[in-house]
């Protein structure tokens, strides 16, 4: 089995080493691809039409210029371009959760959500900050990811992936949680002034919000939650909302 691991963390982050170490337990064909750098909040965003940088840091082991999405896509266009592409896509781990809103914003998701248009099962994998590591988290992980392989038949449709939050203790109880509001980004402090032109910044952290059954309420009682997610996600406009929307513009 080929496993492609990425994140949003940058490719020296503690998360990627855990997920990786956890995959190279269940295959000796892993292989890292993710950005240079911190990419927080990046979502799917991609980098078109300007150049990237690929750097070998070892065997199966490559930095990114871009974005996190951008690692799939160089991966699939450039590295596997001419070879066998990988059978799983495992994002993260993250550092922090990605609950609410953040399903949005996250690159980590962004990764896991790219990998699908490419027909990839792809799991994105987050934790609470300040986890509680121990020696075998690996062992657990590894365990998580060769039972959610064997069953990805049961999961892995057509554009959707799977969102997985660790809590701050594994091993960890698994449930599946309703999707809750706690949104980032809420406030933006002034930086400087200096005539016409404001310096603004958004500030890290936040007070999560919470409500029972959703990610955040679970994580808090010790589950690791997960979430299929698709991209495509849509809800029907009302027949007759659509035929006065016809008859305003005939």
């Amino acid at each position: 089995m080929r496993i492609l691991i990425s994140n949003d963390d940058g490719i020296e982050a503690p998360g990627i080493a855990l997920a990786a170490e956890a995959a190279s337990r269940l295959s000796g064909d892993v292989w890292v691809v993710a950005p240079d750098g911190k990419r927080t909040a990046a979502g799917p965003s991609l980098t078109i039409a300007r150049p990237l940088t690929m750097r070998r840091l070892g065997e199966r082991r490559y930095s990114c210029s871009g974005t996190p999405a951008d690692c799939i896509v160089t991966s699939m266009g450039w590295l596997f371009k001419d070879d066998k592409k990988p059978d799983l896509v495992v994002a993260g781990v993250n550092d922090g959760r990605n609950v609410g809103e953040d399903l949005a914003y996250s690159g980590t998701l962004g990764v896991a959500r790219e990998a699908t248009f490419w027909g990839i099962p792809a799991i994105g994998f987050s934790r609470v900050k300040e986890a509680n590591v121990r020696d075998g988290d690996a062992a657990w992980l590894a365990r998580f990811i060769e039972r959610l392989w064997v069953t990805r038949n049961e999961w892995s449709l057509e554009g959707h992936w799977l969102s997985v939050n660790l809590p701050a203790d594994l091993p960890a109880s698994v449930s599946q949680p309703s999707i809750g509001r706690d949104k980032i980004a809420r406030k933006v402090d002034i930086v400087r002034e200096d005539g016409d032109e404001i310096e603004l910044v958004v500030p890290r952290g936040r007070e999560h919000a919470s409500r029972k059954g959703d990610e955040n309420s679970l994580i808090a009682e010790g589950f690791a939650t997960v979430n299929r997610l698709n991209w495509f996600g849509e809800t029907q406009l009302a027949g007759a909302f659509m035929e006065g929307l016809r008859s305003a513009t005939k």
